[in-house]
């Protein structure tokens, strides 16, 4: 068989491995934060404002990895749900600043542990040695694709 027939079977490709997984990281997250009126989309913009919070929406896009238009959809949704005010810039107006609502403020201590219990649900039966060797394979993974497509690779992840 030759290199490239190998990809012919999904199981062999590492782009839907990690779809899948994703995807079920996804889902098994949301199942955990719904209840809290919080989709898995709006997950990754609170987990980066919960370690800084009062970025500029360019730089939350960069940090959770999304295309800025992609970026104000969630900004909006977030809005709308009251866990997110966005500010202008009063030097720069072009600027604008994301910030937390108190009532976002205080999801943090009851949606990060449903993070964990992701992770640790998804890396059950996974030595230590196993769950590095896979953090550190996934991150360079992200970074070749990111200098392939010459984009900064993001700063945070999904989970």
């Amino acid at each position: 068989m030759s290199d490239i027939q190998i990809y012919a079977d999904p199981a062999n490709s590492i782009g839907y491995l990690t779809r899948i997984a994703f995807r079920s990281f996804s889902r098994a997250l949301e199942s955990r934060t719904a209840p809290y009126g919080v989709s898995s989309g709006q997950w990754r913009f609170l987990r980066v404002l919960w370690r800084e919070d009062g970025l500029t929406q360019r730089e939350l896009s960069r940090r959770v990895g999304m295309r800025e238009p992609t970026t104000v959809i969630a900004l909006k949704s977030l809005e709308r749900s009251g866990f997110v005010v966005r500010t202008k810039n009063l030097e720069d107006r072009r600027k604008v600043h994301v910030f937390l609502t108190p009532e976002a403020k205080r999801l943090e201590a009851t949606l990060l542990p449903a993070v964990a219990e992701v992770n640790d649900v998804a890396l059950a039966g996974l030595s230590d040695s196993e769950v590095e060797i896979l953090r550190k394979a996934l991150t360079q993974v992200g970074r070749n694709l990111s200098v392939d497509l010459g984009d900064d690779p993001p700063t945070d992840s999904a989970v």
